[in-house]
């Protein structure tokens, strides 16, 4: 870390936050029952220096794209698609998954595939820290430096990916 001062901008909005179903793979025998969470985002958007207007980052863009995340996430199942001890299948309105010798069908509308190995807390934290941090870096001037995302899903259960921007 820099001895120079920095700058740490903390968004916790109450609409940062979705309520999704999902169950995190241990290990290729072993899973969570399917249950659900009422998730919450929080980010840390932080830099050494200021733009001519006293301003770290567009903040209002920030907060729509974590809202845009969160409504695409909100009511959801959310499905590891990279696992590679899941299977999953789409087809006549359905999405099929079976892990061992379970077997769940959902309505397709319903599901969420994301390119994940699993639904961890620790994979939708760096997931979005991943959609952010695209959008920061095509910001034309951003003094962004490092970007911190967490995702908490139940009070006291949280995870947080940190990485510079450059990363």
């Amino acid at each position: 870390m820099s001895d120079r001062p920095r700058y740490r901008l903390v968004l916790a909005k109450e609409d940062f936050k979705f309520s999704a179903a999902h169950f995190t793979l241990w290990n290729d025998a072993r899973a969570e029952l399917l249950h659900g969470h009422n998730y919450r985002v929080r980010l840390e958007l932080s830099g050494s220096e200021l733009d001519d207007w006293g301003l770290l980052a567009d903040i209002e863009g920030v907060k729509e794209v974590i809202r845009g995340l969160c409504r695409r996430l909100d009511s959801r199942t959310l499905v590891p698609a990279e696992n590679p001890s899941l299977r999953w299948s789409r087809g006549e309105g359905a999405v099929e998954i079976g892990f061992g010798p379970r077997r769940y069908r959902f309505p397709e509308d319903d599901v969420l595939l994301l390119p994940l190995a699993n639904t961890s807390i620790e994979l939708l934290a760096r997931h979005f820290w991943g959609e952010l941090a695209a959008y920061l870096r095509g910001l034309p001037g951003t003094r962004v430096e490092a970007l911190a995302v967490s995702v908490e899903e139940t009070a006291g259960q949280r995870c947080t990916y940190e990485a510079p921007l450059g990363a």
